[in-house]
């Protein structure tokens, strides 16, 4: 192998090296920090302006229950099996200052609403044949029967919380 062909196998390998380590924290945490910044136009205007800043969450699909065979029916109960997938609401954070509106000892306002989990699972789909088992006094033949359809019902669940405070100093 040349030694042109080496270092650019050595640079494509550390690269790939160098991006997986970098997403490997963010996928352990579960919520990427998105900052706002403002500190050039705080500069550029010469005054205090609010801090912003975020969090997104990354979703991780689940493992689907399977179909379910029911006695009985010709189809399994769970046709197309719900997707489970948790993730979370973005999360946001604000700190504004406010010019000793409220006394001397309220400097800034705050608003602080963390990431919070949250749980979905799509809908899923079920249906049944037509026909039934296989009938031994109608020489094995099956019977015919009204087909049936159902939709498994969405599901989302989740717990958001806030917090607004006022303080001291930003």
């Amino acid at each position: 192998m040349k030694s042109t062909n080496r270092g650019t196998l050595a640079a494509v390998v550390t690269g790939v090296a160098a991006a997986v380590g970098a997403a490997a924290p963010a996928v352990a945490v579960g919520t990427v920090p998105v900052p706002v910044p403002l500190k050039g136009a705080e500069k550029a205007l010469n005054m205090e302006l609010p801090s912003v800043g975020g969090e997104i969450p990354l979703p991780k699909p689940g493992k689907p229950d399977g179909p379910q065979f029911v006695e009985g029916r010709l189809l399994p109960a769970r046709t197309l099996p719900q997707l489970p997938v948790t993730g979370g609401l973005p999360g946001a954070g604000l700190r504004a200052p406010v010019p000793h509106v409220l006394g001397d000892t309220f400097d800034h306002v705050g608003v602080e609403a963390p990431a919070s989990d949250l749980r979905t699972m799509a809908p899923g789909l079920t249906v049944d044949a037509p026909l039934t088992r296989p009938n031994p006094d109608n020489f094995g033949l099956p019977d015919t029967k009204l087909p049936q359809a159902g939709v498994l019902d969405p599901v989302l669940q989740t717990v958001p919380g806030a917090d607004l405070g006022l303080g001291p100093g930003l």
